[in-house]
């Protein structure tokens, strides 16, 4: 139930999922409402007789299971979602007349799905890939779709080159190999002769592209849109969704081990917090500039491979979006959510964005041929909560039932119903941007500088993030089997930074090339005929913004630590730190040799859930070995103590050691360091900070060039 503040005072309810059937304590049914008194046989003619055609109840159940897949979408078909609120409580009202953006203290209901981009709906959560961020959000003026990604900026200008990239990012036609991976021959052939793509895929290369969770990733609409006020005027804007728990992703290695213990990672985490009360949160932020400062600015703001750098124009933050209710039906809700970046509200607009404005088309497109009908924005889960009236009728599972003769318009034997609405500000009008230029085939010179923004990128990450960019495009273009893709790739990273082109060039076995090559110019000039351009001097060279590691986060709520304990485990050792971490909103989980219950030293049971067969490091954000005589030497014993172990601290995160626990490390390769912050021994109020400030950080990064461990 979402409410809305009328200008009266009084609050009008929103009822959500109207459709909702609740099963419990009712008789099963056919789909026409008949009592049915047996489900386990089919109506035979004689218990061992042939079954009868006449088995209606029968025919009816297996009809619906034969046709319960609808195509899965083409991208961005592996998806979790979650129903939420947003609350806004900065008034708009200067630059839209978007009421849900004007009226503070608006509750306004969302659907959410996130998404990966290149896998089918079977694959792994932790693909290096882009995440999709959509947002529906149910006003009281209609739906509005917010459909964007968890990176600012895409591969490509211009919507005709979309079919061509996701056919280059799917597996191979001849072989359908690989899956939900990128690090392949026809994906790099396309991005070596598209040198548009390079910023992209400098994102894409970076952690970003691989999220610790998808309640720790910002999202962005990408495209920049208008908004327009009540007397009609208009600005620029780009939206942002920047995380409450920070920003924060792990690492290639630790992906792939995630991928094989549970595939599910991102999907069970999202619905596990929600389930706990951890609720999702972010808040709605806007990057709001004139059409004066967007001509200053060195990059065309309708370029989609461009950003407004956050220190160009700052992100003002105007509500709150929090995701509160799982879905009650998976099909019904998630799989059928039908996002279109077309789905907007008076007051806000569309800019001439070519990549935009080929999504405009798409998606209408795309949601006929996955839900079979133009009604679609009939079930429950696409409907609008404002009333829908129109002369719109029939099509394949139509569901409202309109009454009157008159399904056209004008019209006088429906008394003109329904009528335009003719009061100043109620309906639907389009920005009036004027528009005058030859029909042609081409793109604005604006368009052709590809890589200063890249630069940018790749120059505000820290060391360690940047060493992270190297070991990824050393990865991917050491998978692709064409020596000749891998010298046109490396000759468009050595546009962007010689430094990156040379260590991933060394791994390879190649040289940098002196530019780009023959064949990226030949295909980079069909754009621009006098490519390459002279860029212009960029105004930000360095953002903190875009770095993961540089925005920082107080905040250890719903992490998930490892306590490695077996039976006579010290009662003392693990209630401080298990008290102080569930205070700061952390989670704690004990992991033992075998699953079932143990004692502590003071004879208190602990029931443990996980094992070392079951779980594995990769699961979890820190560790911590408690102390306990019995407890520390059992753990000896185990090898798979020391593979968590080592494999935890390999992956750059906070370890802990009781007093008692230290000598588990005399039969590891891990070494004290007086500088690693993430490495601590001892007990009491020492211990408990430290390992929660490591906590803060995330990640040890600084520990990387020295972990040379097994894992």
């Amino acid at each position: 139930m979402a409410t809305k503040k009328t200008k009266g005072g009084n609050e009008k309810k929103v009822q959500l999922n109207k459709d909702m059937v609740d099963n419990k304590d009712k008789i099963l049914t056919t789909n026409q409402g008949v009592n049915v008194h047996d489900n386990n046989n089919t109506l035979k003619a004689g218990e061992r007789g042939p079954s009868l055609l006449e088995d209606f109840i029968f025919r009816e159940k297996i009809f619906h299971f034969d046709h319960e897949r609808i195509p899965e979408r083409i991208v961005h078909a592996r998806g979790s979602a979650a129903h939420g609120t947003f609350t806004l409580y900065k008034s708009l009202k200067k630059y839209t007349r978007a009421s849900f953006l004007c009226d503070t203290g608006t509750e306004t209901p969302v659907f959410v799905r996130f998404s990966t981009v290149a896998g089918s709906k079977g694959s792994t959560d932790l693909a290096r890939d882009a995440r999709g961020f959509a947002v529906k959000f149910y006003t009281h003026e209609g739906i509005f779709d917010l459909v964007g990604n968890n990176i600012p900026v895409f591969f490509i200008q211009d919507a005709i080159n979309f079919p061509d990239l996701i056919h280059a990012v799917k597996p191979e036609p001849d072989n359908e190999m690989p899956q939900a991976a990128s690090a392949h021959d026809t994906f790099w052939d396309f991005v070596s002769l598209m040198p548009e793509a390079a910023h992209m895929v400098m994102w894409t290369m970076s952690d970003r592209a691989i999220p610790r969770s998808l309640r720790m990733m910002e999202g962005f609409g990408i495209h920049t849109f208008r908004l327009v006020n009540e007397k009609g005027d208009s600005v620029f804007v780009k939206f942002h969704w920047k995380p409450l728990l920070g920003v924060h992703g792990v690492a290639w290695d630790e992906a792939q081990k995630i991928s094989g213990f549970d595939a599910d990672f991102h999907r069970r985490d999202l619905w596990e917090n929600i389930e706990k009360g951890n609720y999702p949160e972010w808040e709605l932020g806007l990057q709001i500039f004139t059409q004066e400062e967007a001509d200053k600015f060195s990059f065309d703001v309708l370029d989609p491979t461009k950003l407004v750098p956050e220190e160009l124009v700052p992100v003002q933050r105007v509500g709150k979006m929090t995701l509160n209710r799982n879905p009650e039906n998976f099909f019904a809700e998630t799989e059928q959510a039908a996002f279109h970046p077309g789905h907007i509200v008076p007051g806000i607009d569309f800019s001439d964005d070519p990549l935009l404005q080929g999504r405009l088309f798409s998606y209408s497109d795309t949601q006929l041929s996955r839900l079979g009908s133009t009604n679609f924005h009939e079930l429950p889960i696409n409907r609008s909560v404002a009333p829908v009236h129109n002369n719109q009728r029939d099509g394949f599972m139509r569901r409202d039932i309109v009454k009157g003769k008159a399904s056209y318009f004008p019209n006088s034997l429906g008394g003109g119903c329904p009528y335009h609405a003719m009061m100043e500000g109620r309906g639907f009008g389009s920005y009036p941007e004027k528009v005058s230029a030859p029909k042609v085939r081409g793109r604005s010179k604006s368009f052709a500088d590809h890589f200063t923004q890249a630069r940018l990128f790749y120059q505000s990450q820290t060391p360690e993030e940047q060493a992270h960019i190297a070991d990824a495009y050393s990865f991917e273009l050491g998978k692709v089997g064409g020596v000749a893709i891998r010298k046109r790739y490396l000759g468009i990273l050595a546009e962007i930074d010689r430094d990156l082109a040379g260590k991933v060039a060394s791994r390879l076995g190649l040289r940098v090339p002196k530019g780009l090559s023959e064949d990226t110019l030949r295909f980079a000039r069909q754009n621009h005929p006098d490519y390459p351009v002279k860029p212009p001097k960029p105004e930000v060279e360095k953002s903190p913004a875009l770095s993961m590691a540089m925005q920082k986060n107080n905040s250890i709520a719903t992490r998930k630590i490892a306590f490695l304990v077996a039976g006579g485990v010290a009662d003392n050792s693990v209630d401080q730190l298990k008290k102080e971490l569930e205070k700061g909103g952390a989670e704690v989980v004990f992991i033992a040799p075998d699953v079932g219950n143990i004692k502590t030293s003071g004879g208190q049971k602990i029931e443990i859930g996980h094992s070392f067969l079951t779980d594995a490091s990769v699961l979890y954000d820190g560790l911590y070995v408690p102390g306990g005589e019995k407890s520390v030497k059992t753990l000896q014993k185990e090898p798979d103590v020391f593979h968590f172990i080592h494999e935890m601290y390999r992956h750059c995160k906070p370890l802990a050691f009781s007093e008692d626990a230290e000598q588990l490390l005399e039969h590891t390769y891990i070494k004290k360091e007086k500088n690693d912050k993430g490495l601590l021994f001892g007990s009491g109020n020492t211990l408990v900070k430290g390992f929660i400030s490591a906590l803060k950080s995330h990640r040890v990064w600084e520990r990387e060039p020295k972990r040379k461990v097994p894992a």
